[in-house]
């Protein structure tokens, strides 16, 4: 505890790390307070009205979740970094297929430019597309047959201004996160949608004080389910830095007086290549029936079959396990390319011991990659389904969402990125850092 203790005393010793950690809250402050600052033209009363009775087990429950819930208070910063996210994601899946991204993701630093600005444009259309949405929700919510946008305000006017100030405000997000990555402390997207899922976590935290206040759990109950919690964290962190190095031996190459390789590098192969993106598109996924099937509430036959879909059903359970382990073998396809891989290996004059380079090469990593990718992806269809699990024995809904899920592995994350950076500036400037041996590691 005590060496924990002066490595916190020496973070703000320094004087740049200090001023990092400094910018990075102001910024992260700035966007907290714009997910509490409501459109102009809604009644803020009636709004929270309107909201007691919507369903949090849909696409705008998930969405809701990733901004911090600025969707559920109709804020200015309603859509989030969101549609950035999604752009990115788009122009990611689409380098896959198309040669022309392709080409532009191995020209280097001008390809990335390219690609970067490229998602800046898709951020703000897909923005002005959500946001009209935004809009036509926010006319047709009502309670008692009173609209949230009242009637001197309703209209063209009120669509057009919306939808300019939630692109603006995405925008103004996706530059406050590329502001805190060159000038602050952690990558700021991830940071963004970070700082936005333990803004609930305090709240969490007062369920469960009152259960106990109120004698429904006791204490000792309550040890064994933050014990429970902290094996799982433990649990996450372990698979998210679990890796498989293959060695690499590089030939000597004698040029002029200086001799280069010879030595051995590893590749490391993560368990867990795809993150948290396996379950973010599962979750869309298995959102949709229920989302859609939610316009014919009068329906008894769809009404049932929504039931198959709630979030704490087995078959809604199984369903979105299997569908995590699809998209993790399709993701890390994406993310990872062997033939890329072994191809540079070769150019560089690299090669897997007892492996010939080339085509074999490329094989061997694919077989490795194809073998650690299942138990990750197993991991991760248990992690998502845990929340449904833990909410059966009496765990409210929104303190359950932190026992695993797309909450719990996007915090322990970012959390590893942003220790992994304050651990170099640490140890840059002959400190010791948060572990002992001084290599708590990052996702990248």
């Amino acid at each position: 505890m005590s060496k924990i203790v002066d490595t916190f005393r020496n973070i703000f010793k320094i004087h740049e790390l200090r001023q990092r950690i400094l910018y990075t809250l102001g910024l992260l402050l700035v966007v907290r307070l714009g997910a509490h600052i409501t459109i102009p033209g809604v009644d803020t009363a009636l709004l929270a009205e309107s909201m007691k009775n919507q369903s949090s087990d849909n696409l705008f429950g998930l969405y809701d979740l990733f901004v911090g819930g600025a969707f559920h208070n109709a804020a200015i910063f309603a859509l989030g970094i969101m549609p950035y996210i999604s752009a990115s994601i788009i122009l990611q899946l689409g380098g896959a297929v198309v040669p022309y991204l392709q080409k532009l993701q191995q020209e280097g630093e001008e390809g990335r430019k390219k690609i970067t600005q490229w998602t800046r444009y898709g951020t703000v259309f897909i923005s002005a597309m959500q946001a009209w949405g935004v809009t036509i929700r926010l006319n047709n919510l009502n309670v008692q047959g009173m609209s949230i946008i009242p009637s001197s305000v309703h209209g063209f006017s009120f669509i057009v201004s919306t939808i300019i100030i939630l692109t603006a405000g995405t925008v103004f997000m996706m530059w406050l996160g590329e502001q805190i990555t060159d000038k602050g402390l952690g990558n700021g997207i991830s940071l963004i949608i970070f700082i936005g899922i333990i803004d609930r976590f305090p709240y969490a935290l007062l369920d469960e004080v009152r259960l106990i206040s109120s004698g429904a759990r006791s204490i000792v109950v309550e040890i064994i389910i933050f014990a429970f919690m902290a094996l799982i964290i433990a649990g996450v962190v372990l698979v998210t830095q679990g890796t498989r190095r293959i060695p690499v031996q590089y030939a000597k190459r004698v040029v002029g007086r200086k001799v280069y390789g010879g030595v051995t590098q590893y590749i490391p192969l993560r368990v867990n290549t795809a993150g948290v993106m396996p379950i973010i598109f599962a979750q869309s996924i298995m959102f949709i029936p229920n989302t859609v099937l939610a316009f014919f509430p009068n329906n008894e036959f769809l009404q049932g079959v929504s039931g198959y879909f709630v979030h704490t059903s087995a078959t809604y359970s199984i369903i979105y396990a299997l569908i995590i382990v699809f998209f993790t073998y399709f993701y890390t396809a994406i993310a990872f390319n062997p033939k890329d891989v072994a191809d540079n290996m070769k150019k560089q004059g690299g090669f897997i011991p007892g492996i010939r380079p080339g085509k074999q090469t490329s094989d061997f990593i694919d077989n490795i990659l194809t073998k650690i990718t299942l138990p990750g992806s197993v991991f991760l269809a248990i992690i998502a389904i845990l929340p449904a699990f833990v909410s059966n024995f009496g765990i409210s809904g929104q303190f359950a969402s932190f026992f695993g899920g797309t909450s719990l592995l996007i915090v322990v994350g970012v959390a590893l990125d942003t220790l992994q950076q304050i651990e170099s500036h640490l140890i840059m400037r002959h400190y010791d850092g948060f572990m002992k041996s001084g290599k708590i590691k990052g996702r990248r």
